[in-house]
C-alpha cells in the first residue's frame, strides 16, 4: 500500500498534493447553488462541500472562501441571505462544471450554459429548472475557521422540490432513481447506484 507521510505531504508539487488531498476523503456531494445579486443578476456555481447538519430544525451548510479571491455566491448570499441547492443529472455535468470558471460578476452563468432559472412560489433565488432535488435555503449564520481562512456557512431548508418516483413511504429520497451524481476530488464525476439499505443499528445482545 502507498504511504505519503505529513513532512512528503508538505513537500509535494502543488496540483498533486491538491488533487490527492481532494479526493482522498471519499466522494463528495455535487450541486449548483443558485444566487441573485442586489443588481438582479443570476449567478450559478457547483459546490461539493454541502453537507447535512441536523433535521431539527432542518439545516445544512457548506464551505466558503471569500478571503482568498471574490466569490460571487458569498457575496450575494450575504446581501440577500437566500439561495438555492440543486442536484446536478448525470446529463447536465459538463455545463455543471463549466460554472466554476471565473467569470465576472457581471455575466450570468446560466448565460453561458445550458441551465434555465426558475422561480418557484416566490422564492427569491433561482432554481434550476433541470434538476431532479432542489431545495430552498435561507442564510442563519457564518463560523470562520481560522486554520485556512474560509469560512462554514449554515442555512435552513425552507423548500424541498423533487420528482415523486424517488421518495420512499419513510421519507427516504433515492438519489439514483433521479440520476443525482457525485464529485471524487474537484473534477470526476460519478454516479452512484443504490447496493442495499439497512434498518436503524442496535448493539448486538
Amino acid at each position: 500500500m502507498q504511504h505519503y507521510s505529513k513532512n512528503q505531504i508538505e513537500l509535494m508539487e502543488k496540483i498533486f498534493r491538491l488533487n490527492l488531498i481532494n479526493s482522498c476523503t471519499g466522494y463528495k456531494s455535487a450541486n449548483l447553488l443558485g444566487t441573485i445579486s442586489k443588481e438582479n443578476i443570476e449567478n450559478l456555481a457547483v459546490f461539493s462541500s454541502i453537507t447535512h447538519l441536523g433535521s431539527n430544525p432542518s439545516l445544512l451548510g457548506f464551505i466558503v472562501r471569500p478571503t482568498i479571491v471574490p466569490r460571487d455566491t458569498y457575496k450575494n448570499i450575504m446581501d440577500n441571505s437566500f439561495f438555492t441547492v440543486n442536484h446536478i443529472n448525470v446529463n447536465d455535468i459538463e455545463d455543471a462544471h463549466h460554472t466554476s470558471a471565473r467569470y465576472s460578476a457581471k455575466v450570468s452563468e446560466f448565460d453561458v450554459t445550458k441551465f434555465n432559472s426558475q422561480y418557484l412560489n416566490n422564492f427569491p433565488a433561482p432554481f434550476v429548472k433541470s434538476s431532479k432535488i432542489k431545495l430552498g435555503c435561507k442564510f442563519l449564520n457564518k463560523y470562520e475557521i481560522k486554520e485556512n481562512n474560509t469560512f462554514l456557512l449554515v442555512a435552513e431548508i425552507v423548500d424541498i422540490y423533487f420528482e415523486k418516483n424517488c421518495i420512499n413511504n419513510d421519507g427516504w429520497l433515492q438519489l439514483d432513481k433521479v440520476k443525482s451524481v457525485t464529485v471524487n476530488g474537484l473534477d470526476g464525476y460519478a454516479l452512484p447506484a443504490l447496493i442495499k439499505r439497512f434498518k436503524y443499528a442496535k448493539p448486538k445482545k
